[in-house]
């Protein structure tokens, strides 16, 4: 994987706001070249950096959306590269660092429990996790 620069970030999270923005506007917000955009986003791409690009439902919406939050318990100081293998998986939403007994908690999303007990496989082999508690969420409150 390449390294990945401020102007790397600020492009995969302008993206992940809109990843249909098209590549002038992302280029006029980013303050550089559409050239510059374009070798960017070739370069992340061939290097699987950025999987691919999807569309987001709202959860309510998509009845039928598997919906999950995840603890997860990372082994001394591989949070960082935990971090950074659990972004690469497209059915990760959010992931937020927590203090006390969990390191990690995430949000998950997938298509079909099939899905989500793949999901969780690859979520136990990430280098480091070393204990998982999941809980599905089964409905929204409004608030």
């Amino acid at each position: 994987m390449p390294d990945v620069d401020e102007l790397d970030r600020r492009l995969i999270s302008a993206l992940r706001a809109d990843g249909r923005e098209p590549v002038s506007s992302l280029a006029r917000r980013l303050g550089v070249t559409r050239a510059t955009v374009n070798s960017r986003l070739k370069r992340l791409l061939d290097s699987g950096t950025i999987l691919g690009f999807s569309v987001r439902v709202q959860a309510e919406r998509d009845p039928d959306t598997i919906r999950a939050i995840a603890l997860i318990e990372v082994r001394g100081r591989s949070t960082s590269q935990a971090i950074a293998q659990l972004r690469g998986l497209p059915e990760v939403h959010a992931l937020h660092t927590t203090n006390g007994g969990w390191d990690l908690v995430a949000e998950l999303r997938t298509s079909s429990l099939s899905d989500f007990d793949r999901l969780m496989g690859q979520i136990r082999s990430v280098e480091g996790v070393v204990n998982s508690e999941t809980s599905l969420l089964l409905r929204s409150v409004q608030m």
